[in-house]
């Protein structure tokens, strides 16, 4: 550890703190539509919901336009070929651009057809639809806040996305109330103030971004070599957060058949476990910068050392949160509910997530690691392989899981310790040696 630059747990904490706070931004634009369109009623909301959730997997599964931006442009800057990283970034940016018109083309296409599959019905589908056709204007900015939020991140920027991303979400709310109730437009005046929230953060962005690529000599046309290498890069990212996503689904899936009572609990357990991933996302993304600009100097040793450091940060945080959680389990469910036997299940459910939070702070932080270091392809294959480990155990579960809150603990039990577990084991074994620093 004495090889490492002094001041190395401040510059974790700089890049991660910021981090946290654009990350838990995004979540509020959801949270503010739902509390202004709430109050139109509950087919409107019922709309949103369908609506926010097809658009949330969107950009989620886009994720990897920051990821891959991110450990590219980190890298860059670590071989000390600066211009060049703000280049891969102008790069990034614009295949975030192409990829959200496309997207936004094929929501308000499609968006009937998708919010009836989601399961939307008559006035509900109506409102849905509604939502989906003015809110899909803004996928070009939202994809465009994900690629130059990595580039920034690449270059060790994370305030400027954080200031962007709280001016937005403050923003939004202020024109959804005009929209919605000022100018009576309903729940496409709550579309449309999203949209152009998403579509202000993204020129904010891309202008701090340009800014900085001009004072560099970065040229800020597209290049198609450099493009299609973003996409490249990007491809084994996005089946890794695919096979995140459909564990995620079928975990749900499973609840369900466990009765009423879990499935909500299930709901609230995955929300707290949902903002602990948050914080460990952050640290990750800490990770995936520090780390990522030492594989680009081709210092194994110093990389080696910022994985041992990360990976503290990342357990340390993990067994604080758990702690945190598990003390407070009971207390937290009543802020949900007060149904007893829910209440019941939610602190079964988080006790037993608590448990198992220090294995998911090892492994958010590997992946932040083996991100920055650009071993995206083999994220991808252990990602399909822990996902094809895990459906059997969530499939025993929800056919011999006891009735009650065991059955939700059995549920987690699985989800965040095998799941974890097999995650834990692909990711530590690539660390073993030093190929997962030669992969990009």
């Amino acid at each position: 550890m004495s090889n490492l630059p002094p001041g190395l747990d401040r510059r974790i904490l700089a890049l991660a703190l910021p981090s946290l706070g654009a990350l838990v931004a995004e979540p509020a634009f959801v949270l503010a539509d739902s509390v202004i369109v709430g109050r139109l009623g509950t087919a409107p909301l019922a709309g949103l919901t369908v609506a926010s959730t097809l658009l949330m997997t969107v950009v989620g599964l886009c994720i990897f336009l920051a990821y891959a931006t991110t450990a590219n442009v980190a890298r860059l800057v670590g071989r000390g070929e600066r211009t060049r990283a703000l280049a891969a970034g102008v790069d990034g940016t614009w295949l975030a651009l192409g990829l959200g018109l496309a997207l936004a083309a094929l929501v308000w296409a499609g968006a009937p057809w998708i919010a009836h599959v989601l399961g939307a019905q008559g006035e509900v589908l109506v409102h849905a639809t509604s939502y989906l056709r003015w809110s899909a204007p803004g996928l070009p900015g939202m994809l465009v806040v994900l690629a130059a939020t990595g580039a920034l991140r690449g270059v060790e920027d994370t305030r400027t996305p954080l200031a962007v991303a709280a001016t937005g979400a403050a923003v939004n709310v202020g024109l959804n109330v005009t929209f919605v109730h000022g100018l009576h437009m309903g729940i496409a005046g709550s579309g449309l103030g999203t949209a152009l929230s998403q579509t202000g953060m993204g020129l904010a962005l891309a202008l701090v971004l340009a800014r900085g690529a001009r004072q560099h000599g970065a040229d800020l046309r597209p290049s198609p070599a450099g493009v299609l290498a973003g996409a490249r890069s990007g491809v084994p990212l996005f089946v890794r957060t695919l096979s995140l996503r459909l564990a995620i689904l079928l975990t749900v899936a499973v609840a369900a058949s466990l009765g009423e009572v879990n499935l909500a609990a299930h709901q609230v357990v995955t929300s707290v476990w949902g903002f602990a991933a948050l914080v460990l996302d952050a640290l990750a993304i800490a990770a995936q910068v520090i780390v990522g600009q030492a594989v680009g100097q081709r210092d194994p040793a110093l990389a080696r050392g910022f994985l041992r450091r990360s990976l503290r940060w990342g357990v340390l945080a993990g067994v604080s949160l758990g702690a945190v959680v598990g003390a407070s389990s009971w207390w937290l469910a009543a802020a949900f509910t007060t149904e007893h036997p829910v209440r019941v299940a939610i602190t079964t459910g988080l006790v037993v997530a608590a448990v198992f939070m220090p294995l998911g702070g090892y492994v958010f932080l590997l992946d932040g690691v083996l991100i920055g270091a650009g071993d995206g392809r083999y994220l991808a294959v252990v990602g399909m392989l822990t996902l094809a480990i895990y459906a059997p155990a969530a499939l025993a579960v929800g056919t011999w899981a006891p009735e009650g809150p065991a059955g939700l603990a059995w549920l987690w039990v699985a989800f965040a310790g095998a799941f974890m577990a097999a995650r834990a084991v692909t990711t530590g074994w690539r660390v073993r040696t030093d190929a997962w620093m030669s992969a990009a």
